[in-house]
């Protein structure tokens, strides 16, 4: 992805292209001991630290002016133990790649976002996310993994070992220290069944418990300035298989969803008077379709329209009504919103800083277009989302703060305890960790 240094002068940028850096240097360590040594020759230097995945989030979380640690080398499984059903793998790994490794040895992961591109420690650092009633995050399905701390040393954690830390570090937002292996529980592996339909808001909305409870996993999108959404449930199946066929994959899924798209997006950069209309065209655009696969290939989607986002985790109770203020909001406003906004289920978790640690949670992500001005959308969003007590995603836009997150993170101070023991120097800080967690 575009997490490359680009051009002469090392600068380092995101894929949303809204984050830049420029790191004293970067070093791409080809094993846990280069990773620890370069973390040691950092402190020595008295440089700050971070490692950047594949640039996928909106934040600065990975952003340094110190040292830059690339994992692309840190890649691949390292074993796999059919009788715990786990599979350990190096950090740098991007999740496709872990996927379709799964896949050859007939294994899957229980659940998982819709984008594939990240590496697997970026991804859980962050808390990415798909949909599930009872199959929570990826960081959710850790039961292992193997940090580097700010003194060099290498620790393990599971729930045996170093509990306290295991509890954090799964979503550690690189401020623990540096992942350089998980180790995640697995599954023979299923098919799913995928149904995609439309259907009005309002019905949505009004049986959205139902269709919660009826499905292992439920989400939709909505299309601002309509009253239509597309909806997804994703339930295992005992096959056949019926995959999609790859000419209407190529037009539902290239075509229509990002090339037609891409085109609406231009259209509406440049007149957003014109995006209603456009809008109400595309959200009609989707025909329902239903098709059986596995599970990755059901679970994700390619994503080659750029965009800014930001997410918030709401209690899952509280979600019609957060919907509801959301689009009298975008219609009382004036706004020109071009991208549908995406919603998402999880079971509550015992992660200390999981947007959903603790409560059963609804995601609600919002998107612009990239190049577009978002601050206006995203502001008036999350007046929106606060009121109800959400909870930010940490990849994604916000402009939350350390005082905020002690308010609705019951464990937020358990957090910082453990940072203050294992990085006391703050040898991982950067300003957004400095927002976030407080100094």
């Amino acid at each position: 992805m575009s997490s490359t240094a680009n051009g002469k002068n090392g600068t380092w940028r995101n894929w949303g292209g809204n984050v830049s850096a420029r790191p004293a240097r970067q070093v791409t360590p080809a094993s846990v001991e280069e990773l620890a040594a370069a973390v040691r020759r950092a402190a020595e230097d008295g440089l700050k630290v971070k490692a950047v995945g594949t640039g996928h989030s909106f934040t600065s979380i990975a952003a340094t002016d110190g040292v830059l640690i690339r994992p692309q080398l840190l890649t691949g499984i390292r074993k796999i133990d059919r009788e715990a059903m786990t599979v350990t793998v190096e950090a740098g790994t991007p999740l496709k790649r872990l996927n379709t490794a799964l896949a050859r040895e007939g294994l899957s992961l229980t659940n998982m976002g819709d984008i594939m591109e990240q590496t697997v420690s970026g991804a859980i650092s962050t808390g990415t996310h798909g949909t599930g009633r009872e199959s929570a995050s990826i960081a959710a399905q850790i039961t292992g993994l193997e940090l580097v701390t700010a003194d060099g040393s290498v620790l393990t954690c599971s729930e045996k070992e170093n509990p306290e830390i295991f509890a954090a570090a799964r979503i550690g937002l690189g401020a623990l220290g540096i992942v350089t292996a998980i180790t995640f529980a697995v599954e023979p592996v299923f098919l799913l069944t995928a149904r995609e339909e439309p259907m009005p808001l309002d019905r949505v909305l009004a049986e959205f418990d139902q269709l919660w409870a009826e499905n292992e996993h439920f989400e939709f999108y909505w299309f601002p300035h309509t009253g239509n959404t597309n909806t997804k449930r994703n339930n295992r199946s005992a096959g056949p298989e019926q995959p999609v066929g790859q000419l209407a994959g190529w037009f539902e899924d290239e075509f229509l969803s990002n090339g037609v798209f891409q085109v609406a997006q231009w259209v509406g950069r440049a007149a957003p008077a014109c995006i209603p209309a456009v809008a109400q065209i595309s959200s009609k655009a989707l025909s329902a379709r239903t098709y059986t696969d596995i599970p990755y290939k059901v679970f994700t989607s390619p994503r080659r329209v750029r965009f800014v986002e930001m997410e918030y985790a709401v209690p899952r109770a509280a979600l019609a009504e957060t919907l509801r203020e959301l689009k009298s909001m975008v219609e009382r406003s004036g706004l020109r919103v071009s991208f549908p906004v995406e919603v998402r289920t999880a079971p509550a978790d015992d992660i200390t800083l999981s947007t959903a640690s603790g409560r059963d949670s609804a995601y609600i992500a919002v998107h612009m277009f990239r190049g577009t001005p978002y601050q206006a959308y995203f502001t008036a969003a999350e007046r929106i989302f606060t009121a109800h007590e959400g909870r930010p995603h940490w990849g994604k836009v916000h402009t939350r703060d350390a005082e905020y997150f002690a308010r609705v993170y019951p464990r937020f101070g358990e957090f910082t305890a453990l940072r203050d023991r294992l990085d006391p120097e703050r040898l991982f800080q950067n300003d957004y960790l400095r927002r976030v967690l407080g100094s």
